[in-house]
């Protein structure tokens, strides 16, 4: 095999992404005691959920969608609520089929992650409140957990009553 036939075999079994589009699906922030909840005061204890979900759109593209739901509250309540249905089109080439539901659900919210970050910071700042600024999340591990309770919930639904 000649030098570019190698190069062109590596290149087409090299797995491969491109993003084809990213998109707000839903955006919603609530102040629900506005002015009172932006007084100074004590700090707020805040809750914050991501989820991840996939859909097929063709043969190698596929719509990922990453969820951001964060509550911050004091005990004189809800200071505010945000929720951040963050989507991208992505085409996936090169990735064995075994290996596609990881690559898909890890390394596309990773893409999609800094871009819905930045839109829950702005939105909370644009709300009368400092940027939440998000840690970076694992993907990884946050797939290996969503795997394991899936397996709990069918181990469970098959043992008899």
């Amino acid at each position: 095999m000649s030098e570019n036939q190698e190069a062109a075999t590596a290149e087409a079994v090299a797995p491969g992404m491109k993003i084809l589009a990213q998109y707000i699906k839903d955006l919603s922030f609530e102040n629900p005691n506005a002015p009172k909840s932006l007084q100074p005061g004590e700090q707020p204890k805040l809750d914050i959920n991501v989820n991840v979900g996939a859909n097929p759109i063709a043969e190698d593209q596929f719509e990922v969608v990453l969820t951001l739901t964060a509550k911050a509250n004091t005990p004189e309540g809800v200071m505010f609520a945000v929720e951040l249905v963050y989507g991208g089109v992505f085409q996936i080439s090169g990735v064995p089929k075994e290996h596609m539901h990881p690559f898909i659900l890890i390394e596309c919210p990773r893409m999609l992650f800094p871009f819905a970050r930045n839109i829950l910071s702005d939105t909370t700042r644009n709300g009368g409140f400092p940027p939440l600024m998000l840690d970076p999340i694992d993907f990884a591990a946050l797939y290996r957990q969503n795997l394991m309770q899936a397996q709990q919930a069918a181990a469970a639904q098959q043992q008899p009553n």
